[in-house]
C-alpha cells in the first residue's frame, strides 16, 4: 500500500515535486550535466506550457491537491513539473549513458 501524502493537503503536488525535483537535480549534479539539462528543458518549456495549458482548459485532468497559485493560466505546480520532468529524465540518463 502506498504512504498517504494527502497530509499535506494543498501543498502535496508541490512537495512530491520538490522531493523529485531533489533527485533529478542529484544525478544533473553527479553526471555534471547541469548546464547541457538546462538548455534542454528552456528549449522543451514553451511546447510543454501550451501542451499544459490546453489540456487543462479542455478539462483533460484537474489537479485537487495544489495551492491554487495560478500562473500566466495555469497552476505554478504545473510550471515546476515542467522543469523537473525532463530534468529527471535527463538526469538519469546522463547517469546511465554519460562520460
Amino acid at each position: 500500500m502506498l504512504p498517504d501524502i494527502s497530509v499535506f493537503g494543498p501543498y502535496t503536488y508541490l512537495v512530491t515535486e520538490v522531493v523529485f525535483g531533489t533527485v533529478a537535480l542529484a544525478l544533473l549534479w553527479r553526471a555534471d550535466a547541469l548546464g547541457r539539462a538546462g538548455k534542454t528543458i528552456l528549449a522543451l518549456y514553451p511546447i510543454a506550457y501550451v501542451w499544459d495549458w490546453y489540456t487543462l482548459e479542455v478539462g483533460v485532468f484537474a489537479i485537487k491537491l495544489r495551492t491554487g497559485v495560478d500562473l500566466l493560466g495555469i497552476p505554478i505546480e504545473e510550471h515546476i513539473f515542467m522543469v523537473v520532468v525532463p530534468a529527471l529524465v535527463i538526469g538519469l540518463h546522463e547517469t546511465l549513458h554519460g562520460e
